[in-house]
């Protein structure tokens, strides 16, 4: 029974902050599903196009938002240790301040350096094998996209600061708004409304770098209204201390290229699935959104663990630290539960915005999306689990151990196991789905192993402080 009661109250410390911030992420998916949406209307060729451009642009901003994501982890431990010591105006105010300026410092230099190579990229787009007319669509909206890696990263920064004081209230209503304001702005640029020129699907990338920049700026408003943050707010990255730069750089890297290992993990098989026929991959595509969605509750529960383990390893709390990955696991598989249950018992109303089971053309995809689903079930549990276990090493400041194993998870289990399942077994898209979910299971059992044994080590050079009276 106590250990119960101990389980509820963690519960809601965690949803606290988990809550808020997979609702963020789950508006940013509208975010990208609304320009979308845009494209379709465009025409085939748009879509395409558009479609290419957010493919370059998405895994530049996927591993620039990885460069700085250390820093939530890191102002979180800086401000228990100021809490500790009574305020935060002696050192480790000054600390908090010194991370910030080096988060901004580390997402300027990058979004510059990822704004040049989205242009670059957008020039060489016929020289990788695309049509010409794509390709020069895709190059426009690269272009008008670049722009807004920077206050794209600048936000993240700022987001990632505010999760670490443990006030990230106002990324959700920013978040959501900005959903709205996108849509308006894309009608508006694409239109060429109120007398403005009509740029079609440049117009899209326009309206997004101009949101991007929209939401820096409440975002920062937002913070310098909150009395506890604005002391702490410093975006002068120009004075950005060189050593404190290095160590974000030292833990965003491996957490940047861990985002991107992932991201080329689930494009090769979808590459794969392809091979399967345009059913094959069309099923393939409705059950990866489907597991991207669930996705955001976890990365919410992942950030969440995460700050928390920095906070309590800062005040010497390991006790506390042990129990945050059992929380959050048990939460993680109470929602891959209930979604799994939707998944078993109502199939058709589940996959129904992807397929019209009234049209010959989508029931072989149906038919196949449906089979996928038992997996799926099971898969999106592990998926959940993994994320959680990236989120708790980087609480412990270790990036390093989490690109490893999902190195070893995705591409020395999950994809060969893939692989053989689907092609020499004869599984075909369901063999396919199967090996994710070998490698993503791997890549859970030894990401929270990994945990529990760095947590143990560090306990044992420094114990837990005596409980005294």
């Amino acid at each position: 029974m106590q250990q119960l009661t101990t389980l509820a109250r963690d519960s809601r410390a965690l949803a606290a902050l988990a809550v808020p911030l997979a609702l963020t992420q789950l508006a940013q998916v509208a975010l990208t599903t609304t320009d979308t949406i845009m494209m379709g209307v465009l025409g085939t060729e748009a879509l395409a196009a558009g479609g290419l451009a957010l493919v370059v642009f998405n895994q530049l901003r996927t591993m620039g938002v990885g460069l700085v994501t250390s820093v939530g982890n890191q102002v979180a431990a800086a401000a228990a240790r100021a809490e500790q010591a009574g305020g935060k105006d002696g050192d480790d105010g000054e600390e908090v301040r010194g991370l910030v300026r080096a988060a901004m410092a580390v997402a300027t230099i990058a979004g510059l350096a990822g704004a040049v190579l989205m242009v670059l990229i957008g020039q060489a787009a016929t020289l990788l094998g695309q049509d010409a007319d794509v390709a020069h669509r895709a190059q426009g909206m690269l272009a008008a996209l670049a722009p807004g890696l920077l206050p794209c990263l600048w936000f993240q920064a700022i987001r990632q600061f505010t999760v670490g004081m443990r006030r990230p209230q106002a990324l959700l209503r920013i978040t959501v708004v900005s959903v709205a304001v996108n849509a308006a702005l894309n009608w508006v640029f694409i239109h060429g409304t109120w007398g403005l020129p009509k740029l079609g699907l440049t117009g899209i990338g326009v309206a997004t770098s101009s949101v991007y920049l929209l939401s820096f700026l409440a975002l920062h408003a937002s913070a310098r209204r909150d009395p506890q943050l604005v002391p702490l707010l410093s975006l002068d990255f120009w004075r950005a201390d060189a050593p404190t730069v290095r160590r974000l750089l030292g833990l965003g890297t491996p957490i940047a290229a861990t985002y991107g290992s992932e991201a080329g993990f689930f494009s090769v098989t979808a590459l794969l699935a392809g091979s399967f026929g345009a059913a094959a991959l069309a099923a393939h595509t409705a059950v990866n959104q489907l597991i991207y969605i669930v996705f955001q509750v976890a990365v919410g529960l992942s950030h969440a663990a995460s700050i928390n383990v920095s906070r309590e390893l800062a005040l010497g709390e390991y006790t506390a630290a042990r129990r945050i990955k059992n929380t959050a696991l048990a939460c993680g598989a109470v929602v891959t539960t209930l979604v799994g249950i939707a998944y078993l018992t109502l199939p058709d109303l589940v996959l129904r915005p992807y397929f019209d089971p009234d049209t010959a053309a989508d029931q072989q995809g149906l038919h196949i999306a449906t089979g996928l689903l038992a997996v799926v079930a099971v898969l999106q549990f592990f998926d959940c689990a993994q994320n959680i276990g990236v989120g708790l090493l980087r609480g412990l400041d270790d990036t390093r151990s989490g690109f490893r194993i999902t190195l070893i998870g995705y591409w020395l289990v999950g994809l060969p196991a893939a692989w053989l399942l689907a092609y020499p077994l004869g599984g075909e898209t369901r063999g396919l789905w199967l090996g994710l979910l070998l490698g993503l299971a791997t890549t859970a059992v030894l990401l929270l192993r990994r945990y529990g044994l760095a947590l143990t080590a560090r306990a044992a050079v420094v114990p837990e402080p005596a409980v005294t009276g």
